[in-house]
């Protein structure tokens, strides 16, 4: 158990409704009664975030959350497979589990899993990848005054926008956050 009053950013919680992370921290001492805290949480399985207040200096139940670097393997039926960097076990993860982080995945790519009780409940990627395009539409030359872009598709079946110059073949960097791309490689 921690108080609310030691809670910061970035920890994780263990309540009645699943794990949370903490997103956003206030602690507010109104004119006119009790102090409180004010959390806005997100909740790990499915990412939602939701606003809870609780008393100030009341306890709440601390989640541990081991961060472990694991390597991707590949993809299959059962799931997707990780190599621990420490002991070479393999572990398989969910797709509900990575959610939209499985176009990210790259063969041979580190990636740190958050593991509670030996259950993986996500994963962080790096803050950009670099993937190889495998499909670009054909550029149209013409309006270039503002920022051209075109649609094109990578080795993991993510789509990006990019720079009319980007063609099929050529390796750029995405960044894991926004999606957005960053530069031709």
């Amino acid at each position: 158990m921690i108080s609310t009053n030691d809670v910061r950013p970035g920890m994780a919680l263990e309540l009645e409704d699943g794990l949370f992370s903490i997103v956003e921290y206030q602690h507010v001492k109104p004119g006119k009664g009790k102090a409180f805290v004010r959390m806005k949480l997100k909740k790990l399985e499915t990412g939602q975030v939701l606003d809870r207040t609780f008393r100030a200096d009341e306890d709440v139940p601390q989640a541990i959350i081991d961060k472990r670097e694991h390597q991707y393997l590949y993809s299959d039926d059962l799931g997707h497979h990780f190599m621990n960097l420490d002991d070479y076990g393999q572990i398989v993860v969910q797709s509900d589990v990575i959610g939209d982080g499985a176009t990210y995945l790259v063969d041979g790519m580190t990636v740190t899993l958050m593991m509670h009780n030996e259950t993986p409940i996500g994963i962080d990627l790096p803050p950009s990848v670099e993937l190889e395009v495998t499909y670009a539409e054909p550029a149209v030359k013409g309006d270039t005054r503002t920022a051209a872009t075109k649609g094109v598709e990578t080795e993991t079946g993510l789509e990006v926008q990019v720079p009319l110059f980007v063609e099929q073949g050529d390796r750029i960097r995405v960044d894991t956050r926004t999606g957005e791309y960053q530069t031709r490689v």
